[in-house]
């Protein structure tokens, strides 16, 4: 549309056109979850710069679909494999693969899936859109007492730390350990007479302090005077 009416939607100072375009787009991703190709269309979407009312219609096959998409699919792979690792789990050992939230439809995704856990059958008997409500009502019979056989339990989604000399994030409790937890670990003075010291607590799993997301910050104070490396922290 751009190149041919010289005219980038997304620079367009008309809302409108733009939420128009947000859902026919929305609209197009939907409809190629079952068929190859959708036309969107979309009269009246601007005017030129003689005021003549210009019109959107552009065919989106599935094909091209899949090239601009590509990337954000291929980053599921990352905490697909990182999900296996932290449960400790083989391919061979997962019994069901059940696809959760409404983007699973897209048949690349599903594609994805199947090759990274071994061309296992996918189960699409659960609505991916209802998955999460049927967690909530689980989570709701247990706590009036209807369902007795199952055990949720809270776990930490990132790993919890501290931010130590370098600028080093040092992990103390790993992700996925169960809460309510406690971790007890001794640390040291950098400098000599050091009489405080500003901790900063943070969530991530990167190396550097400034990579992960900063919780919140205290001052310990009250040390009393050594040489560097003496008192205990």
């Amino acid at each position: 549309f751009r190149e041919a009416n010289g005219i980038d939607l997304k620079q367009n100072k008309d809302l409108t056109a733009l939420q128009r375009l947000r859902e026919a787009a929305e609209m197009a991703k939907k409809e190629l979850s079952n068929v190859v190709s959708t036309v969107i269309s979309l009269p009246f979407i601007t005017m030129s710069a003689n005021q003549t009312p210009l019109h959107l219609e552009y065919t989106l096959t599935r094909t091209k679909f899949n090239e601009i998409t590509k990337t954000l699919v291929n980053r599921c792979v990352t905490p697909l494999r990182q999900v296996l690792k932290d449960a400790k789990l083989q391919v061979s050992q997962i019994d069901q693969v059940i696809l959760v939230g409404g983007s699973t439809r897209i048949p690349a995704i599903q594609e994805l899936v199947t090759k990274e856990l071994g061309n296992k059958q996918l189960n699409k008997s659960v609505n991916p859109d209802e998955a999460v409500a049927l967690g909530a009502a689980i989570q709701g019979g247990i706590l009036r007492g209807d369902v007795q056989d199952i055990v949720l339990l809270d776990v930490t989604p990132l790993s919890l730390g501290i931010e130590t000399l370098g600028g080093i994030f040092t992990k103390l409790i790993e992700r996925n350990t169960t809460i309510p937890t406690s971790k007890s670990q001794i640390f040291s003075t950098a400098v000599a007479n050091q009489s405080s010291v500003d901790i900063n607590v943070l969530q991530g799993e990167r190396a550097l302090a400034k990579d992960n997301q900063l919780l919140g910050s205290f001052q310990l104070t009250g040390i009393p005077p050594a040489p560097k490396g003496i008192p205990q922290i």
